[in-house]
């Protein structure tokens, strides 16, 4: 054969591509998430899949990839003051946030399962959450902060009646107005400051009353508060009689704007879309919600919701990472043959498969809990399964959305991939609503304080038990660890990771395909976890094949 020189390669040849793998798009983000689909199955109904399978078709298109993209390099601006002086606190942004915080509260990611009478309606909320997510991460903050505000209004019957019909529609209708007239309203929420943090109780913002019953003046800083252009927000601050929460709206009944001053926008690492911001407040007019001195109970309710959604986020994100990964692996070629049939690739693939599915199930399993919180024993494991979650779930997504960047090679490297932008954001919801070390402490004041919460664990993961030994021996090894009070404090992310291991395994045992069960029990359950990729046994393969997105 003639061997061909430099001068013999026409131009043209070199533009030809071949060997990358195409866009994913196409698919459907609900019915291509076989773990998704039968969780939602599971807890809900095939209805509900049926019902969800318009937003996951739209959450895969070009269309919205390309908005995701937009909202991310055209990061929101702040005008602090107009043309004339006037004060007026505005926050810019690119139309495609507005394309897709419009889609997300039309299909109801924000607070509409509170208004409904549907049996599963915060399953199904859950799962359009997780699914809308792969679209763009950052607007999902002003839709969780929405939803989460409902619970915590009840704590005034008058306030909840006010708002919530607002917060619950699946009109998108942005800017700031008077609430009265508005078609649909979002909420935020205000707790730190600059000296306090997570000590929220350290708080200095004071709350002076006045001749109006229930009616406060707010004076003091926020360090932390996301998108500023919402039309409410629950704050703490200090009452005479202590900490309280209070409903500060952004516009007046008489159509004025609240003195509520937009300091600057945060700089932040990722979540680039969302306008997180300083507050000062200067005599803002804000209503008592709950009783003086009982703030950190009644905003509590917000708290535990927003950190549901963080554990829906971070699951999204390991979702859409994975769904990168095996896409690439698949149609990718090196060393003569598909990197998705290289055994070592195999092995990175389905243990970020196995990792994916393990959060889905328990995440899914939380949202359950929300609609059955009647019972008493789904109250109890929502409240200890949740600080476990959120604290296992969102500290190993950093570490998954890292391996699957690196399944892609260099491509993954560059903006384009959205792998960045995925481990940008991989922190965050480990920071959001509780770091690690505040999540780990809760499950210990769960396990101290109600007893009730413990024995829903056991009754949880025991529905597994005699499934397999290496589940029912972590079981036993995680309740010894109770044994000694001396070393509580010091051990309780170790308490806290095994015992969200244990509860993703007994979820996998019961109802994931066998070989993932198996791998999952094997590497999370037999001792360090290690790299991901370093799998013994099991049917790699299959579980591979099972995670990786299919078009229609």
């Amino acid at each position: 054969m003639e061997r061909r020189t430099a001068a013999d390669i026409r131009t043209d040849d070199i533009r030809i591509v071949t060997n990358q793998a195409p866009p994913l798009v196409g698919h459907n983000v609900v019915t291509a998430d076989l773990a998704l689909v039968e969780a939602v199955t599971r807890h809900g109904s095939a209805e509900v899949v049926e019902d969800l399978a318009p937003l996951g078709a739209e959450a895969g298109t070009a269309e919205a990839r390309e908005h995701g993209i937009l909202a991310n390099e055209h990061h929101p601006e702040l005008t602090p003051y107009d043309r004339y002086g006037n004060r007026i606190d505005e926050v810019a942004f690119h139309p495609s946030w507005h394309w897709l915080m419009e889609r997300a509260v039309g299909h109801g990611l924000a607070a509409a399962p509170w208004e409904t009478d549907a049996p599963h309606a915060h399953v199904r909320r859950a799962a359009g959450f997780m699914a809308w997510s792969h679209t763009e991460p950052g607007h999902g903050c002003p839709i969780s902060m929405t939803y989460a505000a409902v619970p915590a209004l009840r704590a005034d019957d008058a306030i909840a009646k006010e708002w919530t019909p607002l917060l619950a529609s699946t009109t998108y209708d942005p800017g700031l107005r008077t609430p009265s007239t508005k078609r649909g309203a979002l909420a935020g929420m205000g707790m730190t400051e600059k000296q306090g943090g997570s000590d929220v109780r350290a708080n200095v913002t004071v709350a002076r009353p006045t001749s109006t019953d229930g009616e406060y003046t707010l004076h003091g800083h926020k360090w932390f508060t996301s998108a500023p252009m919402n039309d409410m927000f629950l704050v703490l601050a200090q009452a005479p009689d202590g900490v309280t929460c209070f409903v500060v709206p952004r516009v007046l009944p008489d159509g004025t704007r609240n003195q509520l001053d937009v300091v600057r926008l945060k700089d932040k690492l990722g979540n680039r879309s969302n306008a997180s911001s300083e507050l000062e407040f200067r005599g803002t007019v804000a209503q008592r919600l709950g009783d003086e001195g009982r703030g950190v109970r009644t905003i509590i309710e917000m708290v535990a919701a927003t950190r549901l959604d963080c554990v829906l986020g971070s699951t999204s994100l390991m979702r859409r990472a994975l769904n990168e990964a095996s896409w690439h692996a698949a149609h990718r070629s090196a060393f003569g043959s598909l990197l998705a049939d290289k055994p070592l690739m195999q092995n990175v693939l389905a243990d970020l498969a196995v990792e994916t599915e393990a959060a889905t199930a328990l995440a899914m399993r939380l949202a359950a809990a929300v609609d059955r919180a009647h019972d008493p024993h789904e109250a109890a494991l929502r409240r200890i399964a949740l600080p476990l979650a959120k604290f296992y779930v969102c500290k190993r997504t950093p570490f998954m959305v890292a391996e699957a960047l690196e399944c892609l090679g260099g491509n993954g490297y560059v903006e384009e991939s959205v792998m960045p932008l995925l481990y940008r954001e991989a922190p965050l919801n480990s920071v959001w609503e509780g770091s690690g070390n505040v999540n780990a402490l809760d499950v210990l004041r769960a396990l101290s304080r109600e007893p009730e919460a413990l024995a829903a664990w056991i009754t949880e993961v025991g529905l597994a038990r005699g499934a397999d030994a290496r589940l029912d021996r972590a079981v036993d090894e995680t309740l010894a660890l109770l044994g000694d009070e001396a070393t509580l404090e010091v051990s309780a992310r170790r308490l806290a990771g095994r015992m969200a291991a244990c509860l993703q395994g007994s979820l996998l045992v019961r109802f994931a395909p066998a070989e993932v069960a198996d791998v999952y029990c094997a590497s999370r359950l037999g001792g360090s976890e290690g790299t991901f990729g370093a799998l013994q046994g099991g049917d790699l393969a299959a579980i591979v094949a099972r995670a990786t997105p299919t078009l229609p």
